[in-house]
């Protein structure tokens, strides 16, 4: 199958932009069946704007393993114990 380039309009800020022949295919070999709606610069934005979800609250614990201070971005309950990073990943590593 052979892509041509297409001027398309984006639905966010109704600018024209090129949906270049390698964009197409890259499209096809990933299954995607729409075309894109938004430009580069709107798809960035809105990418941004997803991201950037303020700052993290983190929550102060206890390692139920080797008892170091640590933090964990969920708030813990008292019927699971919580593991400091290097304690979980030895954890993961056994099973």
């Amino acid at each position: 199958m052979s892509f041509e380039d297409r001027t398309l309009t984006c639905k966010e800020c109704g600018c024209e932009f090129v949906f270049s022949a390698s964009e197409q295919e890259f499209y096809a070999e990933k299954g995607f069946q729409n075309d894109p709606a938004r430009c580069p610069e709107c798809r960035l934005a809105r990418k941004r704007q997803r991201n950037a979800r303020g700052e993290r609250e983190m929550f102060t614990v206890i390692c139920a393993e080797c008892g170091c201070e640590t933090q964990v971005p969920f708030r813990p309950t008292e019927d699971r114990p919580v593991y400091c990073r290097d304690c979980y990943q030895k954890i993961r590593e056994q099973v």
